[in-house]
């Protein structure tokens, strides 16, 4: 029987999401690691580090520091699950950073990254010259920025791209082709927010993208620059990425007839 939970994350200590291994042995601490140690806890009633009896799949992957509000996660398992007591033993045990808001049945069919239509992340910043004492991990940039030449900026990103000079060295996917349906910016008092949806996602190309952007937004690169920037193809070209702890995973998109949000 295959089960999808909607998970909640702080990534600031974590070494990202998906478990990495050396030498075939777990290292780093992340957020699948946590939760397959917990489902195997009070499914299985085992918590060992390596060979797991439940394996999870996640929609997508997210680097070390980066948060998720909307992260979807499938896992099997031949045991029955009740729902709302399964939810709350999960958070009793879970890191304070971690939880988990939702689970249901899902068909076979269902993957959690396979079968995702769209990807919804938003970056937060603070634009303001003097610091203040909740700020936290929030990056403050303190020069002006132009909202508007952002958004001009931005519109070239929409519709199907090469999106290779957004892309960390990390990129294992020898596809660098994204199609993004959604790319705004918004300022509401010194907060600003940016607003990126598409279909899939390189490694750092989110955070790469902002950067380049906030380039943009203080006058030392043009609104052409930026769309010179894209079609050059060129990680050379585009800017600095930006830190991770501002930028949240919102929420994933699937078909309606094959997973339905309860």
């Amino acid at each position: 029987m295959r089960y999808a939970l909607d998970v909640q994350y702080r990534g600031k200590n974590y070494d990202g999401s998906q478990i990495q291994f050396e030498a075939g042995k777990e290292v780093g601490n992340t957020i699948q690691g946590e939760l397959e140690k917990v489902l195997c806890t009070l499914i299985e009633s085992k918590a060992q580090i390596n060979n797991r009896p439940i394996k999870t799949i996640f929609s997508g992957r997210t680097d070390k520091g980066v948060n998720a509000l909307g992260q979807v996660v499938h896992f099997d398992t031949d045991k029955e699950i009740v729902a709302s007591k399964f939810i709350y033993q999960m958070n009793e045990i879970l890191p304070d950073d971690i939880s988990v808001s939702n689970l249901r049945i899902v068909p076979d069919s269902f993957h959690a990254q396979k079968s995702a239509k769209a990807r919804y992340y938003r970056y937060e910043l603070i634009n303001r010259r003097y610091k203040q004492a909740f700020d936290g991990d929030i990056l403050r940039v303190k020069y002006e920025l132009d909202i508007e030449r952002m958004q001009t900026a931005l519109n070239f990103l929409l519709g199907e791209h090469d999106f290779s000079s957004f892309k960390s060295s990390g990129t294992l996917n020898p596809s660098k082709v994204c199609f993004i349906s959604r790319a705004d910016v918004e300022k509401q008092g010194d907060r600003v927010f940016i607003h990126i949806e598409g279909n899939r996602f390189l490694y750092n190309m989110v955070r790469t993208i902002v950067g380049t952007l906030l380039e943009v937004g203080r006058g030392k690169l043009s609104i052409e620059g930026f769309r010179n920037v894209i079609e050059q193809q060129d990680r050379c070209k585009a800017g600095t990425s930006v830190p991770g702890h501002a930028l949240f995973l919102v929420d994933v998109e699937y078909p309606d007839t094959l997973f339905v949000k309860t």
